[in-house]
C-alpha cells in the first residue's frame, strides 16, 4: 500500500457468511467491487490497512486504488459496514469509476468561524454533517468549507447559499426549491425568546 487511498485486494471464490466470518477472524475484510457494467467481484482486503485508511474523512469521498491482484482499478467507497460496539470493519462496498463519467458522492462540511459568530451569545446548529454532490472524479471535493463568520442571530445558511465546487452540482437542489435543505442555524440563547416574551407581557399589562 503506497498510501492510504491506495489498498491492496485479493479476488476471492470463497463466499458465503461462513467463509466471510473464517476471514473476519483471519483479520481480513470481505468486500465487493461493482460498476461500470461490469460483473461484481468478491474481494478480500488486510483489516489493519482498512481500518487505518477508514480514519482519515477523506476515505469516505475520495478516489481510491484497489490493487486487485496486481491490477489498479479506481473505485469509490459506497457502503461500510460495521461490527456493533467492536472496533471491526465487516464489509466494503466499492463503486468502480471511470474519469468521464460523474459520479455522485457525499463531501463532507467543514464550519469555519463558528466561534466568531457566536460572541453575540447564539448558538451555531448543524442541521446536516455532508453534501450530496454530482460531479467527475477528478472534481471531487475532500470537503466543502462554510464561512459562519456573518451568521445573524437567527439567520439559517441554506443548501442554495454555498458556494459548491466548480464542476459539482447539488443533488438535492436538482429536485426542485423545496429541497433547498437547511444546512446551519445561529440559534438564539437558550431562554432568551422566553424571556423577551415575558417582559413584552409585563410592559403591556395595565397598572393595578
Amino acid at each position: 500500500m503506497t498510501d492510504l487511498f491506495t489498498l491492496d485486494a485479493e479476488v476471492r471464490t470463497d463466499l458465503g457468511k461462513g467463509a466471510s466470518r473464517r476471514l473476519r477472524h483471519a483479520n481480513k475484510v470481505p468486500a465487493i467491487l461493482y460498476g461500470e457494467g461490469k460483473a461484481p467481484i468478491s474481494l478480500t482486503l488486510e483489516h489493519k490497512n482498512v481500518y487505518r485508511a477508514q480514519q482519515e474523512e477523506a476515505f469516505y469521498s475520495h478516489v481510491l486504488t484497489l490493487n486487485v491482484d496486481g491490477k489498479p482499478v479506481e473505485c469509490l467507497l459506497k457502503d461500510m459496514q460495521r461490527h456493533p460496539y467492536k472496533q471491526v470493519i465487516m464489509h466494503l462496498d466499492f463503486l468502480r469509476i471511470d474519469a468521464k463519467h460523474v459520479v455522485q458522492v457525499n463531501a463532507p462540511i467543514h464550519f469555519l468561524n463558528e466561534d466568531v459568530a457566536e460572541k453575540s451569545g447564539g448558538t451555531v446548529v448543524h442541521h446536516v454533517k455532508d453534501i450530496a454532490i454530482t460531479c467527475l472524479p477528478a472534481d471531487i471535493p475532500e470537503f466543502i468549507e462554510i464561512d459562519v463568520a456573518n451568521l445573524e442571530m437567527g439567520q439559517t445558511i441554506h443548501l442554495s447559499d454555498i458556494a459548491l465546487p466548480k464542476g459539482a452540482t447539488a443533488d438535492e437542489l436538482a429536485k426542485g426549491e423545496s429541497h433547498d435543505l437547511a444546512i446551519a442555524t445561529l440559534n438564539p440563547p437558550k431562554g432568551s425568546s422566553d424571556d423577551d416574551a415575558e417582559e413584552e407581557a409585563t410592559e403591556e399589562a395595565p397598572a393595578e
